[in-house]
């Protein structure tokens, strides 16, 4: 298996933990840890209207995304997936998301989420891995 890949699968399980624990406090409408932030600062972010997308928790659409990237990697990885470009879209479009919500995160709600933050940080990484298998 290519080294881009391993890491692809290797960031869609943290990301998949990482949404994973925001899934399951949107369920229980819960509060977060909040890590190397304030802890308001995470409250504020978690029941914020921008914690939502068409009243869907953005917590289960990160959760359904890093799954999705997961399983079509190792589709791809053991040759039953031909073509890269499904895990390409979905990636970008976390990307483009999580840009999104930091930029909302930093002048708008002017709070951070130690878990958004990952996930941006994920999601980042997940697209420099997918140039060196695109170029």
């Amino acid at each position: 298996m290519e080294t881009p890949i391993l890491l692809i699968l290797i960031l869609s399980i943290v990301g998949i933990i990482n949404t994973g624990y925001l899934s399951y406090h949107a369920y229980k409408k819960t509060l977060v840890k909040c890590l190397f932030f304030p802890p308001e600062w995470c409250q504020k972010v978690q029941q914020s209207k921008f914690s939502r997308t068409l009243g869907f928790p953005n917590a289960y659409a990160g959760l359904i995304m890093y799954f999705a990237i997961f399983i079509l990697s190792l589709l791809f990885a053991s040759g039953t997936l031909l073509s890269f470009t499904p895990i390409s879209i979905i990636i970008w479009i976390g990307f483009l998301f999580s840009m999104y919500f930091t930029f909302i995160q930093a002048f708008v709600l002017r709070a951070f989420c130690t878990w958004c933050v990952l996930s941006a940080i994920e999601f980042t990484l997940l697209l420099i891995l997918i140039s060196q298998i695109i170029l």
